[in-house]
């Protein structure tokens, strides 16, 4: 695939930052369930966390596309993108829809990092991907709305100082539409923790930071609803688009660095005075799984092209999503299988890498729902939920 100067200086900046955190340190962040500040604030003072925020609030002005290659290239040196990844996706809803004042206000101290904003507040225990049967309310009090429910999987919750909310301000049964009556708000958790606001960890079998957060009569102001009062669920729709093409990017990535560790050790390990990767039993898994992840790669960067033209990438985002995930978990297994015992000692990095590629066939939305996103509508099939 060919790239301009701009992508290929993007990819060797971002390749030299990443060298600076090698497997030790992710070694030691996942033996300690400990948040990689240090790698999130030198993506930050490096100004890749700012890349789509535009150039007069402090960022560097960059198209998804752009976006896409620096995800990519954190997971393909073997860092994890993870700790860093929602303020990528959740910039795209303050910037689209939010007012003058708060872009004015937030997207300044977001780029020079003064401000996290790395928390989404969607899912619930009850509804799950089910977005319109969420059940966590905002009721407009005055000036402020009172907010009162629960979230679940809102990842950085604990090292964010911003989140952006999903709440329902209108019941479901008086919503003019089953898409209407959600609203967005981006809620500032240094004030509400401990004033109505808590989070609670949730450990996972990779070191992803995740956590429950209650809120319970949490006072916020009006000023910090989103766009109009209602219209959140479509607000959110592009900037899960987003999400989707930037964790297909990450995937790419990992599906990369599991290509080229395999490949190594395939050339240098030994077998019977051979080496391993003159067999092709060891050598068509690699190849096979090479072809997938340029397969996917193909398709990220043209949903990213999609989104950054204008149109509605829902399919390509979709798409890309799918084939990435597939394609990164299928290195992964790859790579464990081509090292055999040596793929489950930590000090190779590949079972760290292993556990985190799970996470993307299941998360933000599963395989199986993008199937039927697909089936629905692209294909035309009746609706199967």
């Amino acid at each position: 695939m060919t790239e301009n100067n701009d992508i290929a200086e993007i990819r060797r900046a971002v390749q030299a930052l990443c060298a600076e955190f090698p497997g030790e340190y992710w070694r030691e962040k996942d033996r300690d369930r400990a948040y990689p500040g240090e790698f999130v604030d030198a993506l930050t003072k490096a100004g890749f966390l700012a890349a789509l925020i535009p150039e007069e609030f402090g960022g560097s002005g960059l198209k998804l596309d752009a976006a896409a290659v620096i995800m990519e290239e954190i997971q393909s040196s073997g860092c994890n993108g993870a700790s860093a990844h929602a303020q990528m996706y959740i910039m795209n809803t303050l910037l689209r829809y939010g007012s003058s004042e708060q872009k004015a206000q937030y997207l300044p101290g977001i780029a020079d990092g003064s401000l996290r904003l790395q928390a989404f507040g969607v899912s619930e225990p009850t509804s799950g991907t089910d977005t319109l049967s969420l059940r966590t309310v905002a009721v407009r009090d005055g000036d402020h709305y009172v907010i009162n429910g629960q979230k679940i999987w809102t990842s950085r919750a604990e090292h964010s100082d911003l989140m952006l909310l999903l709440a329902r301000t209108t019941p479901r049964d008086q919503a003019a539409s089953k898409t209407e009556g959600l609203s967005i708000f981006l809620v500032d958790m240094r004030a509400a923790l401990g004033s109505g606001l808590t989070i609670k960890p949730i450990r996972t079998m990779m070191n992803h930071s995740t956590t429950e957060v209650f809120f319970d009569d949490l006072r916020i102001p009006a000023s910090s609803l989103i766009g109009e009062e209602g219209k959140g669920f479509r607000y959110i729709l592009s900037g899960m688009n987003a999400e989707r093409i930037l964790i297909a990017a990450e995937c790419v990535g990992d599906a990369k660095w599991f290509i080229d560790k395999a490949t190594a050790y395939a050339k240098d390990r030994s077998v019977f005075a051979r080496p391993i990767g003159q067999n092709q039993g060891v050598q068509f898994p690699i190849a096979r799984c090479y072809a997938q992840m340029r397969a996917a790669e193909l398709m990220v960067h043209h949903a990213a092209q999609v989104y950054d033209q204008g149109g509605n990438p829902g399919a390509e985002a979709n798409m890309a999503k799918l084939l990435a995930s597939e394609a990164s978990w299928a290195a992964a297994d790859m790579c464990v299988q081509t090292f055999g015992g040596f793929g489950f000692a930590e000090e190779y990095d590949v079972e760290r890498k292993f556990r985190e590629a799970r996470l993307y066939t299941v998360a933000p939305i599963s395989t199986n729902l993008i199937l039927s996103y697909l089936a629905e509508h692209v294909l035309g099939l009746p609706r199967s939920y």
